[in-house]
């Protein structure tokens, strides 16, 4: 608090010095008097010599003061108005207009309100606009569906997908009508044609699910879920079939699974294939 008071009282000295020093200077402005040496003011006592002669009339202070009378009064004095002819108006060349400075002014603040106003609406359609996304979370083209299959048999039965996150199997004809009583139409869009999309996450905790080759089923190494080839449960504490993705044959006949869509999996007990286990598990101990 001290060393606050010692800063601002000669802050306010300087300040109220600098106010008495413009009053003065505005007052002898006002009063059209400037400084004079003594020399100055001592001639202008007495009246102006020429020729060793006195002239008669006022002295140099006495003209000041007249001069400031007339000054203030001339606001009260009425000026008859000039008769003057009226001439044409040209207006003047644009490139001889200059800008004032209330112009400029003007149109820099209408000019800095369209830069913000663009600017927010160019976040708005940003925001608005489907954002252009790849992989995970975007529609995945696996590829033409025969070729899909193909790969699938090379796989041993389970194609994975790393930029969708997607175990890729083929779903059985024989099992087709069962399944259109179960599943809903985005699934069914991919299963009808021999394909199904699961996401690879467990339902019961979250853990990536792997496929077991000899089993032929997927086998989840955390808790030990087990589902069929094409995820419906069939053992563990998982409280439902693996979750697939939305799924569609665009007209080249190409398989594009819709990461961006997640269907739950269906309730424990849905079992439209009747796949059994083909081998050993790879968890070990009994298959169910």
């Amino acid at each position: 608090m001290g060393i606050a008071l010692s800063i601002a009282i000669p802050i306010i000295v300087v300040a109220a010095a600098i106010m008495l020093v413009a009053a003065a200077r505005r007052r002898e402005t006002m009063a059209a008097e400037g400084h004079l040496n003594r020399e100055t003011r001592r001639r202008d006592r007495g009246r102006v010599a020429v020729d060793g002669e006195p002239v008669a009339g006022p002295t140099g202070r006495e003209v000041e003061r007249a001069a400031v009378v007339a000054r203030q009064s001339a606001g009260t004095e009425v000026v008859e108005a000039v008769d003057a002819s009226v001439e044409e108006w040209t207006p003047p060349h644009p490139e001889m207009v200059g800008v004032s400075r209330r112009q400029f002014l003007n149109r820099s603040t209408v000019a800095m309100m369209g830069f913000g106003l663009s600017g927010f609406g160019a976040a708005c359609i940003a925001f608005l606009w489907p954002p252009f996304v790849t992989g995970f979370g975007a529609d995945v083209n696996v590829g033409l569906v025969d070729d899909v299959k193909s790969r699938i048999k090379d796989e041993n039965g389970f194609l994975y997908i790393p930029e969708g996150r997607a175990w890729v199997t083929e779903y059985p004809q024989a099992a087709l009508q069962k399944a259109q009583n179960v599943y809903s139409a985005p699934e069914l869009a991919g299963i009808e044609s021999g394909l199904i999309a699961l996401f690879q996450k467990c339902p019961h905790l979250g853990c990536r699910v792997p496929s077991c080759l000899t089993s032929q089923w997927f086998e989840c190494p955390c808790h030990g879920s087990r589902y069929n080839q094409v995820g419906e449960k069939r053992g563990g504490p998982a409280p439902r079939g693996m979750d697939r993705f939305a799924m569609s044959v665009n007209s080249k006949g190409e398989f594009i699974i819709r990461t961006g869509t997640i269907i739950q999996g269906p309730p424990i007990g849905v079992n439209t294939t009747g796949q059994e286990p083909e081998g050993p598990s790879c968890l070990g101990g009994a298959s169910h």
